[in-house]
Order: C-alpha cells, then structure tokens, then sequence
C-alpha cells in the first residue's frame, strides 16, 4: 500500500503512517504533548525531508490537539485565561521563528539546524525529566523522607503586570508566561513542535501551575500556535505535504481518545519517567544518525539551496 507524497517527493506505505500517527496520538492523549518531538523525527527516518517533516508536523499537532483539548475541556481541566497569555506569546514565537527558519533555508542549512536543534533539546529535556521522576517515585515509596515544601516566592513573585489565574490557583505576573509562549513558538516554527515538552516543564516547575490543569492548557495553547505557523509555512515555504498530513491526523485523532483515558488511570511519576524514556531514545537515535556516515553521501537539493 505504497503512496506517492507530492511535496516530499518520496513513496511512503500507507499504514505506516497511520500507525505512526495512531500512536504519537496515544502520547498526546497521556502527556499533554503534541507529539511533535517524536513524530518529527520518525519522520525523518522513514526518509521524508525535514523542511517538509517540520512544516506537515505543525498540521498534524493541531488535530491531535484540538481532540485532546476537547476531552480535557469536558473534565474543566483548562486554564483558559493563562492559556490566552501564553498563546499571545507563542503567536509573536511562531511568526520570528518562521522568518529565521527562511533565512536559513535561503542559505542551505536549515536540515542540519532542525536535527541538532532537536538532538540538544531531547537529550536535557529527556535527562532532567528522568532523574526528577526518580526522585518522585523514591519519594512516594519512602514517604518518611519526603519533607513537604512549602511553594518559594522567587523572582517569578516579586515581577509587576500580576494577575489572577482562578483555576489554576495563581496570583503571578504576565511576563513568564509570555516568555514561555514566545520561546514555544520560536521551536514550534523551527522544529515543527508544539512545544509542549517544554512547556509542561515550565508550566509545572517555574509557574507552579498545578499537573492537571497543565496538561489541557498546554494542548490549548498548542493548537493556536501549531495552526498558526503551518499557515506561514505553507504560504511561504510550500512544504507542507497534505496527503501525508491527512493520513497523520486520521491516526492522531483516534490515538489522543485512547491516550488520554490511559493518562488517567497511571500515576503521575510513571507517566513522567515513560516520556522520558522515549524522549532520551529518539534523542540517542538522531544523534547517532548525525555522527555516523549516510548510506547516500549526497543529497540533491532543490534549486536556491546550496
């Protein structure tokens, strides 16, 4: 069930990207990610080109979002106020990112860029999410040890522009949440993520937001900026695949239903050290692709590249 991508210009099965798309979905469902940072990648070793993986990968987030956010719209899991400060952010991220993800395409170098970018951003996101879920799930074994700490007012308190988050139970200013927006939307353009694996992070650890409204706020914000930038590579860069992005979505649709009743029954620690399992192991893979020699030493580029 061989089918030709128009804009990749490569022969790819059918159900392999339905399944790919089936089980990125899964994982958006469980970890309020828009799987964007495994699938991308999967992308590339299935041999689609990364200027048109990061450009349909944006497309197929939105969906895989937008029926996740749906789920968590129905249990009230979502800040919709800090959502709206972090999207405001994410929209400027995501129009800066585009601009200098042209800039590098014009000068040949925007393959290399996206892998390394991911390379770096898996292999810390990925460590430091992992040794944190051991120490969480050491602590919830011996609770003895477990001293309870009570919530420190750092810098993030002491900013102007406060304002009141009524659901997730916060009184902090605007300015971290829009940085957070504004670097989410700069990746979401250069390496076709949501973002969502790092802002689950900052929303839990710098905003102090409670897990389970992070989750569907994170998918919320995801959907405005992933929509947005597709547009702008789309019109400006054509390489986004529709065929490909469509057999994605058929599969990520289904997958995030199923994901996100799984997320539910599993303890928060087990779903943290299995996202970073799978995050170092995409990680570990791309780097190894990068350090050994291709099977093909060259390349044929389109015309404008070097």
């Amino acid at each position: 069930m061989q089918i030709y991508l128009p804009i990749a210009e490569v022969s790819v099965n059918a159900f392999l990207l339905l399944g790919l798309g089936g089980i990125v979905g899964i994982l958006s469902g469980m970890f309020g990610v828009g799987g964007g940072f495994l699938m991308t990648p999967l992308l590339f070793f299935i041999g689609i080109p990364p200027a048109v993986a990061v450009a349909t990968e944006a497309n197929q987030i939105v969906a895989s979002s937008f029926s996740g956010v749906l789920a968590h719209l129905r249990r009230k899991t979502v800040d919709l106020r800090m959502g709206t400060v972090l999207l405001i952010g994410g929209l400027v991220g995501a129009a800066l990112g585009v601009v200098l993800f042209n800039y590098l395409k014009s000068l040949g170098q925007v393959d290399l860029l996206v892998r390394l970018c991911y390379v770096v951003f898996l292999g810390i996101i990925g460590g430091l999410m992992f040794v944190e879920s051991l120490n969480a799930i050491r602590r919830s074994r011996n609770p003895a040890t477990a001293v309870p700490t009570r919530r420190k007012h750092g810098l993030i308190h002491a900013l102007p522009f406060k304002m009141k988050f009524r659901v997730s139970g916060l009184y902090i200013s605007v300015i971290p949440p829009l940085l957070v927006g504004l670097c989410v939307g700069i990746l979401a353009a250069i390496m076709g993520v949501g973002g969502g694996f790092i802002m689950v992070p900052a929303m839990i650890y710098l905003l102090g937001m409670p897990t389970k409204v992070v989750i569907g706020t994170s998918l919320f914000q995801i959907i405005f900026v992933t929509g947005f930038t597709t547009l702008l590579h789309a019109t400006t860069n054509y390489t986004v695949d529709v065929v490909l992005a469509v057999l994605l979505l058929v599969g990520g649709v289904i997958g995030a239903q199923i994901g996100t009743r799984i997320g539910v029954k599993m303890k928060a620690e087990q779903l943290r050290i299995l996202l970073a399992i799978m995050v170092l192991a995409v990680c570990g893979k791309l780097a190894l692709d990068l350090l050994l020699t291709p099977a093909e030493l060259y390349s044929i580029g389109a015309a404008g590249g070097h």
